[in-house]
Order: structure tokens, then C-alpha cells, then sequence
């Protein structure tokens, strides 16, 4: 008799044939894709996640790890996984303008005045305004080094810096600048009454009214009001979402036009969202170089970057001081001081000249508060968790105008800031739709306030910087309505 050897047991078979851990991250995918896990959310950890779902602590490590690899989580040393922001599906960018012909005196409106009014209003949604929310800021512990600076030295409440600032500040931000791959030195910088004084001193110092300076085209609004301000002339020059200013226009218009300035946000630009790359940040400067011309840079959004290293500044790349560097906190620490900054290399003396006459200094007290937080506050950390605010809201207003705005709708994709630039369909009036959202108690910047040209009526920059709620997705749902009973 042949004994037969006792057949082997089948392992049990679960219905779903892929492996467990895929099993886990495809049903964690699901939930972040319907919005129940928004970016930014703390998942839960490793071992609290194992209990829930009744399956090894390997299992989730590995299925953390495929969302890592597919984009939907990220791990944060010493903190656990978080939902990561992602760019929503690919929609249509923004066209790049046509040239202009010709250089014009600007004629600004009301429209800006009105615009920053209302986004002073808080019974407004603040979507035409790009000043941040205070939310996002470190107040209390601003207020608390304000006060101790003050308690120290009640002196420096009326005492003026004059026009060369508090050189423990002008230190703190050569030393940023340095990390950032500029060499500057404390002494070359001239502390400002915020971003917009520095920028009108440097203007001052380049140019005489009746000069003509090159500027990119949507260009911030707050260029428009100074150039108009000091009598110049403008230039637009087609910039893309995507790389900034067009060289190739630039150097047509420098050789048809007595272009005697450059005005240009090549680390992060507003309205856009753009970066220049490095290599093309290089041909911008020898093509400066070639024509012999100062460029006024504005670097106040480049610390709010998304990427891993923060984009270098124009004035890297300087090597005979015609690139004059402006910048200020206002973006990122305390708005409300209005210090601000220049490296206005060659240029130095004149600013300094110019700034004694214009505001004599700025308030020492701010000066020597901000230092002090620079110095000690933990800012690295502060910049951080700002640009993580920024990019989790840009995603979600991005995701909720790609669900209630019309087809055909291009929005730019920012890499930094708190503002996306959007092209609505061709047929939309952005005043008339300005005129019905405030009706509904909503704020909107529309496309003509970027330009001096008849250009971008069909166009907003929606500016991000109240925090995502469901007020805000309302709003976003209204203001779709209202587009689209245009079409």
C-alpha cells in the first residue's frame, strides 16, 4: 500500500489581491483626495495607526512610505507624517502679454486706493489684498521683545537712527543675505520706512522725471503708483508664470528705447508667483551689464518660497554694484513696523542722501526689536511654518477656484507667496465682476490694476492670506457664480 503524503494547507486568500500596506495607502490616498485629510493635517503616528487598523507596525511604515512616493505625505523630523500639498490637477497657465510699443506716463485710478480700503474692512473677504493675516505672525512674542527693548532703553522711543540704521540689524541681514548666496556688508545697506520707501529712493537715485524704466507686465500695482509718483515714463515688458521677465523683449526694447532703469522681481514675483532660474537670472545681468543700466530689484516674497533653498536674489550675481536690492519684514514678520531695506551698491551715497531727506530714519525701537527676534526669536522656524501655511492655502484655493470657476480658466502656478494669478475666460468683465462682489462682501483685485495699458480685464490676482475655512470656500463658490452668470 503507497501512502500518500497529506495534502498541504492553503494559506487563507483575502478577496483584495494586493499586498496589505498597499491596501492601507490606497485608502489613506482616498481619504486625502476627498478632502477628509487637508494638506497640512497631522496624520496619525505610526503606532496609533497600527491599533486603528489592526495590522503590524511595519505595515504602515511601509504604506507611509508609498504616500511619501506618491506625493501625498511628507515626514517632518521629530513631528510624524502630514498631509503634503499638491498641486491640483493641470489647468491652462496664464498667457504671456504682447509688447508694448511705446513708453507711457502712468495714469493710476482710484481702483488701488479702493481696493487697499476695502481689504482693511473686515466684514470684506480679503481676496484683493496680499497683506497676510495676522494669525500667521508671531505677535505676542514680537510684543514681548517690543516692550523689553523699550522697558531697557525708554530713550530709543524718541531717539531717530538717522539714515543709517541700527548696524546690530544691518548685521542680522548682511548675515541672512550671505546664507542665501549674497556677500553683503553691513555697511552697504541703507534700513528703509519698509519696501516701498526703499524702492522710491532707488528710483530717485537712477533716474530724473521724464526717464523711462522697463518694468514686467502684470506688474505689481505699488510700481505703478511710485514711477507715477516721481514722473516717469513705463515700459511693460511680457513676463511668463513661469520664468519671469522675457529677455529677448527686454533687449528689443532697451535698443528701440531710452530705457535708463530696470525694475524687475525675478525671486518670487507679484502678481505671478514666478521664479527666474539662475541661468537666466545670469543673462539678465550681462545683458544689464552690456547696455550699462541700474536694475531695481524687489526682493520682498523671496524668504516665502516653497522649494528646498531659497532663490538667490539678482544681487548675486553682482559684481560692479548696478543691482540695487530692496526688501523689507513685511511679508513675513511684522508688517505693521514698515522696516524695510536697501544694497544699493554704486548707488549708496545717493540713497543715503536721499533717505535723510525723506524720512530722516526709521523708528529705532523697531529696528533694535527686530534684531533682537532675529538674533534670538527663532525666525528659521517662524519662515517655516509661514511657508508651510502658505503653500497648504494655495493649494486649497487653487482646488476650490478649479471647482466652482468656468472652464477655460488659466491659473499661473506660484512658487511661492500667498497669491495666484488667474485668466478668466475672455468674455468676463473683472471690473463689472469687482462692482457685483462687493456686493456679496467680497474683495477682488482685478487684472487692470497691474498694468498701465489696456490689457488684463479679464483677469484677477487672488491673493490667499486669510487662513482656509469654510467661509473662504463659500466665498470661492460665490464668486464662481458671479463669473459665470457673465458667460
Amino acid at each position: 500500500m503507497i501512502e500518500t503524503a497529506p495534502p498541504k494547507p492553503v494559506a487563507p486568500t483575502r478577496a483584495d489581491s494586493r499586498p496589505l500596506y498597499v491596501e492601507l495607502a490606497d485608502s489613506l490616498q482616498h481619504l486625502v483626495e476627498q478632502g477628509t485629510l487637508r494638506p497640512g493635517h497631522r496624520v496619525p503616528s505610526v503606532r496609533i495607526m497600527s491599533r486603528q487598523r489592526d495590522v503590524s507596525i511595519a505595515t504602515v511604515l511601509q504604506a507611509y512610505t508609498v504616500l511619501e512616493n506618491r506625493g501625498f505625505l511628507e515626514a517632518r523630523p521629530q513631528s510624524g507624517y502630514y498631509v503634503r500639498p499638491r498641486p491640483p490637477s493641470l489647468a491652462p497657465e496664464p498667457r504671456m502679454a504682447k509688447p508694448m510699443a511705446k513708453p507711457s506716463y502712468v495714469g493710476v485710478n482710484d481702483l488701488t486706493a479702493e481696493v487697499m480700503d476695502y481689504a482693511q474692512n473686515a466684514d470684506y473677504i480679503p481676496f484683493g489684498s496680499a497683506c497676510p493675516h495676522h494669525s500667521l505672525f508671531p505677535t505676542k512674542k514680537l510684543a514681548r521683545i517690543l516692550g523689553s527693548v523699550a522697558r531697557r532703553d525708554p530713550a530709543l522711543l524718541v531717539r531717530s537712527s538717522l539714515n543709517r540704521g541700527y548696524e546690530p540689524l544691518a548685521r542680522e541681514i548682511a548675515r541672512r543675505y550671505l546664507q542665501a548666496g549674497v556677500p553683503l556688508a553691513h555697511d552697504e545697506l541703507v534700513v528703509s520706512t519698509g519696501c516701498t520707501e526703499a524702492l522710491n529712493l532707488c528710483l530717485r537715485a537712477v533716474t530724473k522725471p521724464g526717464d523711462t524704466v522697463a518694468i514686467e507686465t502684470p506688474a505689481y500695482f505699488g510700481f505703478l503708483e511710485i514711477i507715477q509718483s516721481l514722473n516717469l515714463r513705463a515700459l511693460e515688458i511680457p513676463t511668463s508664470s513661469r520664468e519671469g521677465m522675457c529677455l529677448d523683449a527686454l533687449r528689443t526694447a532697451i535698443e528701440q528705447n531710452d530705457i535708463k532703469a530696470v525694475m524687475v522681481m525675478p525671486g518670487l514675483h507679484n502678481p505671478l508667483g514666478s521664479v527666474m532660474p539662475d541661468e537666466k537670472k545670469q543673462r539678465l545681468y550681462d545683458l544689464l551689464c552690456e547696455y550699462d543700466l541700474p536694475v531695481i530689484e524687489d526682493d520682498i516674497y523671496g524668504d516665502t518660497h516653497f522649494g528646498e533653498v531659497r532663490p538667490k536674489p539678482l544681487k548675486a550675481w553682482d559684481k560692479d554694484g548696478r543691482v540695487l536690492l530692496c526688501s523689507s519684514f513685511g511679508k513675513t514678520l511684522a508688517p505693521g513696523f514698515h522696516v524695510g531695506w536697501t544694497a544699493p551698491g554704486r548707488y549708496l551715497e545717493r540713497v543715503r542722501r536721499l533717505k535723510f531727506t525723506n524720512t530722516m530714519g526709521t523708528p529705532l525701537v523697531l529696528q533694535k526689536a527686530i534684531a533682537e527676534f532675529l538674533r534670538d526669536g527663532g525666525y528659521d522656524h517662524h519662515l517655516r511654518s509661514l511657508r508651510r501655511a502658505y503653500h497648504q492655502d494655495l493649494h486649497l484655493f487653487a482646488q476650490g477656484m478649479q471647482k466652482y470657476f468656468p472652464e477655460g480658466t488659466r491659473y499661473s502656478r506660484p512658487q511661492g507667496g500667498n497669491f495666484i494669478w488667474v485668466e478668466l475666460p475672455a468674455k468676463v468683465d473683472a471690473l463689472r465682476l469687482r462692482k457685483d462682489a462687493l456686493n456679496k462682501r467680497i474683495n477682488i483685485a482685478p487684472g487692470s490694476l497691474f498694468t498701465l495699458k489696456d490689457r488684463y480685464k479679464h483677469c484677477l490676482r487672488m491673493s490667499c492670506s486669510v487662513p482656509w475655512s469654510d467661509e473662504i470656500d463659500a466665498a470661492l463658490r460665490t464668486l464662481g457664480d458671479l463669473i459665470k452668470q457673465q458667460l
